[in-house]
C-alpha cells in the first residue's frame, strides 16, 4: 500500500545498517528517501542508493548525528516530511522530538510526553508500579553514597548499581560488598553525566542467574497496544547484546502470556504510540520475572521478531505517521508466530584482545545468501571504517523451521561470510553459536564470561625483513601485465615442508629472507621449519628444523 500522496519524503536520521534498512523500506513503499552522513561515511551504500543525500559535515557523532539545528535544517531544505529516528543517536531524544513538531515534520516514534515518562529509568520503575508491573526490589534515584548504603542493607547484596539515564551497557555495577558499592557511587554517578547529560543513579536487588526477556510493542497512540511476541537477550558481553532470538526458548507458556499481557498493560496505561520494547528480567530459579526498563525506539533486534511474525515494524511506523495505518486489532488479529530467528551482530572488534575496536580499510565483503537468511548491512569493499562511530558492521538472522536448524545455518552463514582489511567478532560469534550452553539454551546474562575461546590464528609481534607469503607455484603467466614468476625461492624445500605437515602441495607458507617473525600462536598448532637453517626458538628454546613442532 503506497502512503507517498502522504508523505512524498522522509528524512534517516541515522547512519549504517539502520539506516540501510529503513532506506530499503521506503523504496518498497515507493516514498521518497533522503539519508545524512557524516563526511566519515561518505562512501556508504545506502548514500548512494537514497534519492536524496545531504553532507553533515566532519567530526563525531556529536558534531554530526547529534545536531539537531543541522538535521531539522537538512530536513526543511529536502522538503521532508517525516523523520525516521532509527535507534540510537536522537531516537529517543525529547529536544528533537520537539524541534520536529515545531518545524512540523511528523517524527515516526513515541510522543515526548511518553519518551520522558520511560526514559529516565526510576521514572519508569515508578510508572510500571502504579500499572501492577512486578518489580526487582530497589531504591528511588540516590543523593549520595550514604543513602545508597543504607538502601542496599534494606534490599540486600549483591546490588546492581545504575545511571537512570543509563543504556548500552553503560553506567551499570554490580556491587558484592558496601565497601564495592562506596567505591562505585562516584563513577557511576559520573558516567551517567558524562554519557547522558544525568548523574542521578539507583540501585536494583542483583539477581544472579538472569535472563534478559523483552516484549515487542506497537500502539496507535489512541489506547490500543499490541504484543508481537518476546524476545530472548540474554546472551551479553559487559551487558552488551551478542545474540537475540525470538521467540525466547524453554519458556513456560504461562509464563510467556503474562509477560505480553504485563507489557500490553504498560503501554496502554500511556497509551503508547509506535513501536517500542518493555524488557525483563527473568529469574529462572523462581520462573518470575521483573520490570527492567522501556525503550522507546526500536531495538537493533527488531529483525527477528520481524521474520518470525512476517511482518515490517518500519513499515508500520511510517504508516501510523502517515495516518495510514489499519486498526490494529484487525492488523494483528491472525499474526501467529511461525518458526523460529536468530541474531547475530557482527562487529569491528577484535576478542583476541579484549574486544578493542577495529578500524581501517575493508578490501573485502562477501556474505552467503539462501533462503531464511537477512542481512541488514551498509559494508562494502573498499569502504572505510571510521573510529568514530559504533562499531557494529551488519546484524545477520537466520529464520528457520526450528531453533536447532537456526542456530546451524547462522554459525554456517558467519563461517562463510568474508570480512576482511580489519578485524571483526566474526569466528566468535560463530564459536558462541555452537557452544553447550547456547545450544542447550541454558542462558543467563553472565553466561559468557565463562565461555573459552581462542582465534585460529597466529599474530604478527614483529614481522621480520623480507618475510613473505608464498605458495607454489606461485603466480605465473602475468609478464605482460608487468608481474614476474613468483612463488618460494626453493620451491623443494616449501614442498617438503607441506608434505611433513600433511598440507596440500600448493598451501601458502611464510619464507624468510633476511630476518625472521616474532609470531604469537593462538591454538595448538604445527609448524615445520624448511630450507636453510637459521636461529629459531620457541618459548625461548631452540626449534629444530625438518621435524613437526607441536
Amino acid at each position: 500500500m503506497s502512503i507517498n500522496k502522504t508523505f512524498s519524503k522522509v528524512l534517516i536520521a541515522n547512519r549504517g545498517a539502520i539506516a540501510a534498512r529503513i532506506l530499503r523500506t521506503l523504496k518498497i513503499m515507493e516514498v521518497g528517501s533522503v539519508v545524512v552522513y557524516a563526511d566519515a561515511d561518505r562512501d556508504a551504500p545506502y548514500v548512494h542508493q537514497a534519492d536524496e543525500a545531504y553532507s553533515l559535515g566532519e567530526g563525531s557523532a556529536s558534531e554530526t548525528y547529534l545536531d539537531i539545528d543541522k538535521l531539522i535544517a537538512i530536513a526543511k531544505q529536502s522538503g521532508a516530511q517525516a523523520v525516521h529516528p532509527g535507534y540510537g543517536f536522537l531516537s529517543e531524544n525529547t529536544r528533537f522530538i520537539d524541534a520536529c513538531d515545531a518545524a512540523g515534520l511528523v517524527f515516526l516514534g513515541p510522543t515526548t510526553e511518553q519518551i520522558k515518562r520511560f526514559g529516565l529509568k526510576h521514572e519508569a520503575r515508578s510508572l510500571a508500579e502504579q500499572a501492577g508491573v512486578p518489580l526487582v526490589p530497589g531504591s528511588a534515584l540516590l543523593e549520595n553514597v550514604d543513602e545508597a548504603l543504607k538502601s542496599a542493607e534494606q534490599v540486600g547484596y549483591p546490588v546492581m548499581l545504575k545511571s537512570t539515564a543509563g543504556g548500552g551497557g553503560i553506567g551499570m555495577q554490580v556491587c558484592q560488598t558496601s565497601a564495592e558499592l562506596e567505591r562505585a557511587f562516584d563513577s557511576v554517578k559520573g558516567l551517567g553525566e558524562r554519557n547522558f547529560g544525568d548523574g542521578g543513579v539507583f540501585l536494583e536487588a542483583y539477581i544472579d542467574r538472569a535472563r534478559h526477556i523483552e516484549v515487542q510493542l506497537f500502539g496507535d497512540g489512541h489506547g490500543n497496544v499490541v504484543a508481537l511476541g518476546e524476545r530472548d537477550c540474554s546472551t551479553q558481553r559487559r551487558h552488551q547484546k551478542v545474540l537475540e532470538e525470538c521467540p525466547a526458548p524453554n519458556l513456560a507458556e504461562h509464563v510467556r502470556q503474562a509477560l505480553h499481557e504485563t507489557a500490553v498493560q504498560l503501554g496502554r496505561a500511556v497509551n503508547y504510540r509506535s513501536a517500542g520494547t518493555v524488557e525483563f528480567i527473568y529469574d529462572t530459579q523462581r520462573e518470575a520475572f521483573y520490570f527492567l526498563e522501556v525503550n522507546t525506539r526500536l531495538q537493533v533486534e527488531h529483525g527477528v521478531t520481524e521474520m518470525v511474525y512476517g511482518i515490517d515494524i518500519v513499515e508500520w511506523m511510517v504508516k501510523l505517521g502517515a495516518g495510514k495505518l489499519p486498526d490494529l486489532e484487525a492488523l494483528t488479529k491472525d499474526l501467529v508466530p511461525s518458526g523460529h530467528a536468530v541474531q547475530a551482530r557482527l562487529y569491528a572488534e577484535d576478542p583476541a584482545h579484549d574486544f578493542r575496536p577495529s578500524a581501517g580499510l575493508l578490501t573485502e565483503v562477501d556474505f552467503p545468501q539462501g533462503d531464511g537468511l537477512r542481512i541488514d548491512h551498509a559494508i562494502e569493499a573498499g569502504l572505510e571504517i571510521s573510529a568514530l562511530f559504533d562499531p557494529m558492521l551488519a546484524k545477520v538472522i537466520v529464520h528457520a523451521e526450528d531453533r536447532g536448524t537456526a542456530i546451524e545455518q547462522l554459525a554456517d552463514s558467519l563461517d562463510n561470510a568474508s570480512v576482511y582489511g580489519i578485524t571483526t567478532n566474526r569466528t566468535w560469534l560463530a564459536h558462541v553459536l555452537r557452544a553447550n550452553r547456547f545450544q542447550g539454551a541454558d542462558l543467563d546474562t553472565h553466561w559468557l564470561t565463562a565461555l573459552d575461546w581462542a582465534p585460529p590464528a597466529m599474530e604478527v609481534l614483529a614481522p621480520g625483513t623480507m618475510t613473505t607469503i608464498q605458495d607454489y607455484p606461485g603466480r605465473q603467466g602475468h609478464w605482460d601485465v608487468g608481474v614476474p614468476p613468483s612463488g618460494p625461492f626453493d620451491d623443494w624445500s616449501f614442498r617438503l615442508g607441506n608434505r611433513l605437515l600433511d598440507n596440500p602441495s600448493d598451501a601458502a607458507g611464510l619464507e624468510i629472507t633476511l630476518t625472521g617473525p616474532t609470531l604469537r600462536f593462538h591454538r595448538a598448532t604445527q609448524i615445520v621449519l624448511a630450507g636453510a637453517e637459521l636461529p629459531a626458538t620457541l618459548d625461548g628454546e631452540a626449534v629444530a628444523f625438518w621435524q613437526v613442532v607441536d
